[in-house]
């Protein structure tokens, strides 16, 4: 199913190359035909650049997705390229001024070992939380985004003394979820951050019955959760990612001076093990937003 997005889009050639079909609309009514309006609020660095990331898994669904693409009102995305992100991106105020969210993902950011106060935007998140909590079907956090959801049920990060990167062998909890279902029982997930959950927090809020605790490594610690009411689903890897964003994260740290070989994946021979079941955590997810909001196709 095709990905609704404004004409002159900068990746609309890559997507297609992808495989992915792409219309080019500058406005559409999202609910005029079942189409699911999902916001990204991206804080990624170099933001332009993740964009073919998220979107690729996105237009591999069967749904119909209007991506919307979200900007931190208080962030000065120094990375970025300013012009873009003031041409394709809308505050969350005017991202809901007139039509309604079906879905919303927060993206990555480079903040991991800041306390979430010192975060510039981190009171514009909490505050997108709580409108996500009763008006947005599912909320998706990845890598820090979903540091940033389990915070509110009480799990607190821990900071590393070394990123964990590379991709890793992860263990699927619960084989009937209607989005981590899909996964092998054994199936891989690259990871790249500087922080993961404090696992005493995390048993802690699934055993009070907050969180349903969905995935684990024994190198990486339980990296994908949901909240007990379904609307939260946080993921600290990045199933979005191909190879070539490994390997572009690879040297953009070696120019920093920072040793990172990635574990598990040879930077001159990539080959991509978690493609088929990173696939299916969007579809499936995109799936679950759309069953939610008008019933089973």
């Amino acid at each position: 199913m095709p990905l609704i997005i404004p004409n002159n889009y900068h990746i609309t050639a890559s997507l297609r190359d992808r495989g992915i079909t792409c219309i080019e609309k500058q406005s559409i009514k999202a609910h005029d035909k079942h189409t699911l309006r999902i916001g990204i609020f991206n804080v990624m660095p170099e933001a332009e650049k993740y964009e073919f990331s998220i979107m690729r898994p996105l237009g591999l669904s069967a749904i119909p997705v209007i991506p919307v693409w979200i900007r931190a009102a208080n962030h000065n995305y120094k990375s970025s390229n300013k012009d873009h992100i003031k041409k394709w991106y809308l505050t969350f105020k005017e991202a809901t001024k007139n039509e309604p969210l079906d879905g919303l993902i927060i993206t990555g950011a480079p903040v991991e070992t800041i306390p979430f106060k010192a975060v510039s935007y981190w009171e514009e998140l909490t505050e997108i939380f709580n409108y996500a909590r009763t008006n947005i079907a599912s909320t998706l956090g990845i890598c820090w985004g979903g540091l940033a959801l389990a915070k509110m049920f009480g799990v607190e990060k821990i900071n590393y003394a070394k990123k964990l990167f590379g991709v890793y062998a992860s263990r699927n909890l619960n084989r009937h979820h209607r989005i981590t279902g899909g996964f092998n029982d054994i199936f891989y997930c690259p990871q790249s951050r500087y922080a993961g959950f404090n696992e005493n927090d995390l048993n802690i809020a699934a055993d009070s019955g907050k969180i349903n605790l969905l995935a684990h490594s024994e190198e990486t610690g339980h990296f994908i959760f949901e909240s007990s009411d379904e609307r939260f689903i946080g993921h600290l890897g990045h199933h979005e990612y191909d190879a070539e964003r490994i390997i572009f994260e690879h040297f953009r740290d070696l120019q920093k001076g920072l040793e990172n070989a990635p574990v598990n994946f040879d930077v001159n021979n990539p080959v991509n093990v978690w493609r088929e079941n990173g696939n299916e955590f969007f579809s499936r997810w995109i799936q679950n937003i759309y069953t939610k909001r008008y019933g089973k196709q």
